[in-house]
């Protein structure tokens, strides 16, 4: 999986950024509770796992990150924080099947090139009944002309596309909603539940 260039990696770490988070969280998850195990995939530097504990103190949060230097970064300044701190390619998750209640990406699917890969691993962690919650660029001519200046690895996507990888891993969409003028996409997205899937369970009682 592909870092982040030079100039996000700044970014990420910047005191602007930490500045921000708070205010991401609440409308990266459009107001959606975070609660049980929750796990942060490409988590950068830390910066909203720390505004996410803050928030949801009740949660039990694992932040990861593929960058070794951006793990050491996000170890250091949640050293004081309830929160576990691990190095992870999202493409290929450490974790068990069924591990967490949510997961959660901020602005990071772009930067993984096979990230219908990534989808699928977080639907693989995905407990029945959890939430795969965030944000992310979508494909246009700004987005794309800043990638290419900042030269860092990145496969950005249309909407439909995210739609039909949500598809075929079996991830139901409860909200999408395209932003900033179509630049940007925000997602709450289910794995079904097992009762979902059970022909008996109508609904109805007879």
């Amino acid at each position: 999986m592909p870092r982040m260039s030079t100039v996000e990696a700044l970014f990420c770490r910047s005191a602007l950024w930490r500045l921000l988070s708070p205010k991401m969280v609440p409308w990266s998850t459009q107001g959606w509770s975070l609660t049980g195990g929750v796990l942060e995939i490409g988590g950068g530097s830390g910066a909203m796992a720390e505004a996410i504990i803050h928030s949801h103190g009740q949660v039990n949060l694992t932040t990861t990150d593929v960058d070794p230097a951006m793990v050491q970064a996000a170890q250091r300044s949640l050293a004081e924080l309830p929160i576990e701190t691990r190095q992870a390619d999202a493409t290929a998750l450490p974790f068990a099947d069924e591990s967490f209640d949510m997961v959660l990406s901020f602005l990071m699917l772009h930067h993984v090139v096979e990230w219908e890969q990534a989808v699928a691993e977080v639907t693989r962690v995905l407990r029945p009944g959890g939430l795969f919650v965030g944000y992310d660029l979508l494909s246009s001519r700004v987005a794309n002309w800043l990638h290419r200046v900042d030269g860092s690895p990145h496969r950005l996507f249309e909407a439909a596309a995210f739609e039909s990888a949500l598809k075929q891993v079996g991830l139901e969409p409860l909200r999408l909603r395209s932003t900033r003028g179509g630049l940007v996409l925000r997602f709450v997205v289910q794995k079904p539940s097992i009762a979902d899937h059970n022909p008996g369970n109508s609904g109805h009682s007879t």
